[in-house]
């Protein structure tokens, strides 16, 4: 079946569709309108329950306040198709942290599409075959330690630190809970990454988890519970790219290409990165998740199937 058609969704069973974009809020430009108008076409035709937002969702610095004029030129004037007046669940990525990220918890009571009822959550859907997805959203900024230096001062996670145990300890317990056929972890920033710098520059913010393919916050605090969980399915942004990397038991799927992309995606274990504005459309039935990359153009790029695991 055609990628991101309804047939390749419910290959196997009626599926849970949803559509996962992250790095967007650029008030259209940098191919984030194009992104949306492909993202209506396949939330269309998938009819996909959500859409799961990584964060970033404001560039460069967040939003003021609930009325800050960003709402409608980066987000409600941008994703208008009728398809995409789904529910948005979403998490709040570094840049949202430079802004008033509380803000963007209060906006759910202006418009009930926008989703984000804590730092931290989870939620259930179930495909229409009966099978059971289980979502678990982590607030990873807190867990970052460059933005506790001198040069991370505008990303403002500071009162955010006391919760990172919290939030893990909390993780770790809702996995273990857990009973879902699905269990889907998913973060701003990359466990595991695809991306290098082109060359090594001692003021790269990120040099530290460049040079380490991935967070070494990360691999530290997360990933042991993803592994210890058997955890499918990691979907991140941060990363302006679109990327899959496989590593234990759980794939990393990076999905920060919604508007403005990097220039340059090395492999370094990555076996797809891509520099093509998109997203990633999903569906999930007993049998397996699959997981297809479709850039602005309308371009499916890449296909990742995750058998379920017995």
């Amino acid at each position: 079946a055609v990628p991101v058609s309804r047939a390749w969704a419910d290959a196997g069973g009626a599926s849970l569709n949803f559509l996962a974009v992250g790095d967007w809020g650029r008030e259209g430009k940098n191919h984030q309108r194009d992104v949306a108008v492909r993202m209506g076409e396949s939330a269309k035709e998938l009819d996909a329950r959500f859409v799961i937002s990584v964060g970033d969702n404001f560039y460069d610095d967040g939003v003021t306040s609930v009325d800050d004029p960003a709402w409608q030129a980066s987000f409600e004037q941008v994703y208008d198709a009728p398809s995409l007046q789904v529910p948005w669940r979403v998490i709040l990525g570094n840049h949202d942290y430079r802004g008033n990220a509380q803000a963007q918890l209060d906006y759910a009571a202006k418009n009930s599409r926008w989703q984000m009822p804590a730092r931290w959550y989870k939620y259930e859907e179930r495909a229409p075959d009966g099978a059971v997805a289980e979502f678990f959203v982590v607030d990873t900024s807190p867990m970052m330690s460059m933005y506790y230096t001198d040069g991370g001062k505008k990303v403002r996670v500071a009162d955010q630190k006391q919760n990172v145990p919290v939030q893990l300890a909390w993780l770790d317990a809702a996995l273990a809970a857990s009973r879902a056929d699905w269990k889907i972890v998913i973060g701003h920033h990359p466990v595991y990454s695809g991306r290098l710098p082109k060359e090594d520059r001692q003021d790269d913010p990120d040099r530290d988890t460049r040079l380490a393919g991935g967070s070494p916050d990360l691999i530290a605090l997360v990933d042991p519970i993803l592994q210890r969980h058997r955890v499918p399915l990691y979907l991140n942004g941060h990363d302006h790219n679109l990327a899959h990397v496989l590593h234990g038991q759980t794939h990393f799927v990076c999905t920060g290409a919604g508007s403005k992309v990097a220039d340059h995606c090395d492999m370094n274990g990555s076996d797809f990165c891509s520099l093509q504005s998109g997203f990633v459309a999903c569906a999930g039935n007993r049998q397996r998740l699959r997981v297809a990359y479709r850039d602005y153009t309308g371009a499916v790029l890449h296909v990742v199937d995750i058998p379920r695991q017995a």
